[in-house]
């Protein structure tokens, strides 16, 4: 097993082959951060207590799709691709709920707080695609705000780990949260 240190030099040299065009660094990256991904994805659809039409695997599957057929990024360090990879998360469980809220009585929206929405998950449909109307909105305002709320509540993160990616600290973090949160449950009221 890899020390800390280990690891996250050998992803970082993934991600700096995979950003020179070296395709199958994708490959071993995910293979290394696996993990992560599934937990991430498993904590955002556990709360899919009804609608098992996606599991873990299938979202962070989904999420290598996108990363490989999609532009050749660059990305700093672990905690920069795992942010990359939540916000990845986030449009791919929209595009999932709309999905299924198109199939469903012809997708009729309705306001909700995010306690709600956050406790529904993919359940309703209706709700995440509120959220996500709420989020876009808010990242026109403050993207940081909106990027806190993406690693937290989609990508799993912790206020620490949120704090590398955003170079900030754990008490900011927790200070932006608190604030983006409140932003969110006026916007959706």
């Amino acid at each position: 097993m890899e020390s800390g240190t280990t690891a996250a030099r050998t992803v970082t040299a993934l991600l700096r082959e995979w950003s020179e065009g070296d395709k199958q660094a994708l490959d071993r990256l995910v293979s290394l951060v696996y993990d992560e991904l599934r937990q991430a994805a498993q904590a955002q659809l556990r709360k899919e207590r009804h609608a098992l039409t996606l599991q873990p695997t299938a979202l962070v599957h989904e999420l290598y799709t996108r990363l490989a057929e999609g532009q050749q990024l660059s990305l700093a360090d672990r905690a920069h691709f795992l942010a990359v990879a939540a916000r990845n998360m986030r449009l791919i469980l929209m595009d999932h709920a709309r999905r299924r809220n198109a199939e469903k009585r012809g997708g009729g929206e309705e306001k909700v707080s995010l306690d709600e929405v956050m406790a529904a998950g993919l359940e309703r449909p209706a709700m995440l695609a509120a959220l996500d109307e709420a989020l876009n909105s808010l990242a026109e305002q403050d993207p940081l705000l909106a990027e806190l709320i993406e690693l937290r509540y989609f990508g799993g993160l912790t206020a620490e780990e949120s704090g590398v990616v955003v170079n900030r600290s754990t008490r900011q973090v927790q200070d932006g949260l608190a604030m983006a949160k409140a932003w969110l449950r006026r916007y959706m009221a």
